[in-house]
């Protein structure tokens, strides 16, 4: 009897015991979280304070576990002058239509147009509005060494390298006609893909009609010179005319007037410089006026065609000058001027083709040649700048760290622009003269989240990470 009373009265202690524990658990877990800041106006020791490295809201005045994930709690230290300031106003609330953003109300409701139930939105902070602050306390600041750069205008400039290559300009492309009909007698090219230049020997054509012509000139100009009277000048001018439209040089009919004769065969010359792309002229072969010997791509002058990044391609515009280099002339830069800006970007590469036309006179440059170009921008006015390594870039939002004072620094939304030389462009967000923390700024991002000090953290707790 004695026996069974003894285990009746351990088993009611264990009970106690374990309902005290667990009210006790239950109390402070419902303390913390009744409130997000509950915990903030009830601990016993203002000097410092217990919390969650995973649930920032949870502040406790004694050490134990997390009573949301389990985990230890992290003792807090706050000077003994200050109060810790980690945190900004809350971000503002709205409710909208699922289906219709753009109805809006600022009480919950239902959609007036569908009926359905609206769903709350919470309001993006604008650029310039602070989103986190935080205050460092002694034990911090002997470990915290920044530096600072202050808010300044500056000159722009972008030097953009673009690689291009080298095409045969379409506004070149030229044929050698036969001006007038006859037979060909000698070919001097070769084959397709010659290279001829403009005054080179082409063919001898055997062409009465031309010979014709010849000894017209022959005579009107004896003429002319042994008797002087208008008539033959007039005689010989059109003679002269008429052999300089069918492609025979000024020195060609003078040597005929000196040697007294026409050739039989006369000797045809390129008009231009380029490749040969048709090879037409045979030997024996018979072409009436308008017919093309050779057609060529002329080279004397060719396109650079080069591709611009999507980023870039706002800032290109039409007379800009280009600096080019060849790997098959080293050494030599070659200027242009971008003449032609496609209208439509290339949505596989996500680039811009843009051309520049530069003199190719020696055919030194050949279709396909590789060729390295730098395009110096220079921006308009002299805008805000902040060096890249301030910006934290989140992909979402770009932030800043700005100082307040020794120990108070608070993070601002910016609006950025073009980036030049390290530096980057402010469009909104800051004043001239602000301090930005260039070094420090992650350990001050990263003391914000670890405590909530991010507006959007501490209206919802269970975002681990506010970017």
């Amino acid at each position: 009897m004695n026996k069974k009373l003894l285990i009746l009265l351990a088993g009611l202690t264990v009970s106690c015991t374990k309902s005290d524990k667990s009210s006790r658990a239950s109390s402070k877990a419902e303390t913390v979280q009744s409130d997000g800041h509950e915990g903030h106006r009830h601990l016993d020791n203002p000097d410092f304070y217990y919390t969650c490295a995973m649930h920032p809201e949870i502040r406790q005045s004694e050490p134990g576990k997390c009573p949301i994930c389990g985990m230890t709690l992290t003792k807090f230290e706050l000077d003994d002058d200050e109060t810790s300031d980690h945190s900004v106003s809350q971000l503002a609330e709205q409710w909208q239509c699922r289906d219709y953003p753009d109805v809006t109300s600022a009480i919950e409701g239902t959609c007036p147009i569908d009926g359905t139930p609206m769903i709350k939105q919470a309001v993006l902070p604008s650029a310039g509005e602070a989103i986190a602050k935080v205050k460092l306390r002694k034990s911090q600041m002997s470990h915290f060494v920044p530096s600072f750069f202050p808010v300044s205008t500056m000159k722009m400039t972008k030097n953009v390298r673009l690689l291009g290559s080298v095409l045969q300009s379409e506004d070149k492309q030229s044929t050698i006609p036969a001006r007038v009909g006859g037979r060909v007698e000698k070919v001097y090219i070769k084959s397709t893909g010659s290279f001829v230049k403009r005054g080179d020997p082409v063919l001898e054509i055997y062409s009465p009609k031309l010979i014709t012509a010849g000894q017209e000139y022959l005579v009107s100009r004896r003429s002319f010179e042994k008797n002087g009277k208008d008539d033959f000048k007039q005689l010989l001018a059109k003679a002269q005319e008429r052999l300089e439209l069918w492609g025979i040089r000024r020195w060609q009919y003078e040597s005929w007037y000196r040697n007294g004769k026409v050739p039989r065969q006369i000797v045809v010359y390129s008009p231009s410089t380029g490749i040969v792309q048709k090879h037409n002229a045979k030997v024996g072969g018979y072409f009436k006026e308008g017919q093309n010997f050779f057609e060529l791509s002329d080279l004397s002058e060719v396109w650079v065609e080069m591709d611009v990044y999507e980023h870039d391609s706002s800032i290109v515009k039409l007379g800009q000058e280009v600096q080019l280099e060849f790997s098959s002339a080293p050494g030599k830069p070659v200027r242009g001027e971008i003449d032609f800006i496609n209208p439509i970007l290339d949505s596989e590469s996500r680039t811009l083709k843009v051309r520049t036309t530069i003199p190719n006179a020696e055919g030194a440059l050949k279709p396909g040649m590789i060729a390295e170009a730098s395009l110096t921008v220079v921006f308009d006015g002299k805008p805000l700048v902040v060096p890249r390594t301030a910006i934290i870039d989140t992909g979402k939002r770009k932030v800043v760290w700005v100082k307040l004072t020794n120990k108070k620094f608070e993070a601002k939304i910016i609006h950025t622009g073009f980036e030049s030389e390290g530096y980057v462009e402010v469009k909104q967000g800051l004043k001239a003269g602000d301090q930005v923390v260039m070094d420090g700024n992650f350990l001050l991002d990263a003391q914000a989240q670890l405590f909530g000090g991010y507006s959007d953290m501490t209206r919802n707790p269970r975002n681990a990470h506010p970017h």
